[in-house]
C-alpha cells in the first residue's frame, strides 16, 4: 500500500497499461479530500507535536467478487485514490496478484527506491562533519 500511495497517478497508469485489464468495480466511498494532521516529535524521540497539516484524498472501492481496496495519498488527485484502491482491490485476488506485484508493485518499488537513494546521496554530499573540525584543534 506503500508503494501505491506514494506513486503518482502517471505512474501507475502507465504501469497498468502493461497488465491485463482492471475489472470493473464500484465505489464504497468516493474520492474524498480533506485535511491531516502531520505529528513530529523532538529529536525523534521527544513530545510530540503538531508540525503542518497536509492534504489527503481517501478511497474505498468494491470488486464483483468482493474484494475491498482502500487508499490514501498526499494531495488532491482523485484519479490518482481511486487508482490506487482498484489496484489494492485487485492485489487481493490470487488470480491478478502474482501479475500485479511483477509488472505495477516491483518496478515502482525500485523506481522509488532508487529515488530515495540518489536524494540520500545528494544530501550526503554537502554533510558537514563536526566531528573532523574538533579534532583539527
Amino acid at each position: 500500500m506503500a508503494v501505491l500511495a506514494r506513486a503518482s497517478r502517471t505512474d501507475l497508469q502507465a504501469r497498468l497499461a502493461d497488465c491485463p485489464a482492471l475489472p470493473p468495480h464500484s465505489r464504497l466511498r468516493g474520492p474524498e479530500t480533506g485535511l491531516m494532521m502531520l505529528r513530529g516529535r523532538a529529536g525523534g524521540d521527544g513530545a510530540p507535536f503538531n508540525l503542518s497539516e497536509i492534504t489527503v484524498t481517501r478511497c474505498a472501492v468494491s470488486l464483483p467478487d468482493g474484494q475491498v481496496g482502500h487508499a490514501y495519498v498526499t494531495g488532491r488527485d482523485l484519479a490518482q485514490a481511486e487508482l490506487a484502491a482498484l489496484v489494492d482491490a485487485a492485489l487481493q485476488d490470487p488470480a491478478r496478484r502474482a501479475a500485479l506485484l511483477d509488472v505495477v508493485i516491483e518496478p515502482l518499488a525500485a523506481a522509488q527506491a532508487e529515488a530515495a537513494a540518489a536524494q540520500s546521496r545528494k544530501a550526503a554530499a554537502t554533510r558537514v562533519q563536526f566531528f573532523t573540525m574538533a579534532t583539527m584543534r
